[in-house]
């Protein structure tokens, strides 16, 4: 990934940045994993070492998305964001309009729901490590409340986008996508 483009953005945005975040609270219990984010002392960032942590970043970010499928979007679908019915014989004339979608709306969307287990977890990392000289609640624990719930919010918004039929005007928005087309929610040919 030499390039941040449009076909890789989606990753870096849904699995590094909130596995780096999970890595930070993972920092709290382990002395390895602190050094790995503070570096060597005074010696220079190495390319091993950035590697190093962008590959940690990564298994963590796929780890948290994993928490997220189990949570979240369990919790989403109990409060009335279900997945359409999918019709897998329309993709292939679609594939278009369903790869902006999913970068238009599901990798955000992966963003803000991973982001949410991932601080959650550094939140609660910060007041549970051994040697932790936390106050019971502090100016970090309300910024962390914060960011949860506009997370919450960017998430559910973000998948209300996904799951929902889309009207012609938006769609036409999305470089005119058929979109319900796959989800079997417009005639064909429309």
């Amino acid at each position: 990934m030499r390039d941040v483009t449009g076909q890789n953005f989606g990753l870096l945005i849904a699995y590094v940045l909130p596995g780096l975040t999970a890595l930070w609270g993972l920092s709290f219990f382990s002395d390895t994993v602190r050094g790995w984010l503070s570096g060597p002392g005074s010696e220079q960032p190495t390319v091993g070492g950035f590697l190093y942590v962008t590959i940690a970043s990564i298994a963590a970010g796929l780890t948290v998305s994993t928490v997220r499928w189990m949570t979240l979007d369990q919790l989403h679908e109990a409060t009335g964001l279900r997945r359409p019915p999918f019709d897998y014989t329309r993709l292939q004339a679609n594939l278009e309009g369903f790869d902006l979608l999913v970068r238009h709306h599901y990798d955000y969307y992966k963003f803000h729901a991973n982001m949410l287990v991932a601080v959650a977890f550094t939140v609660i990392a910060r007041h549970f490590a051994p040697q932790s000289a936390v106050p019971p609640f502090d100016g970090l624990d309300l910024l962390g409340l914060f960011l949860l719930a506009v997370l919450f919010v960017g998430s559910r918004d973000n998948l209300r986008l996904c799951v929902r039929t889309h009207k012609p005007n938006y769609v036409a928005k999305l470089l005119m996508w058929p979109s319900a087309q796959i989800f079997g929610r417009w005639p064909a040919g429309d």
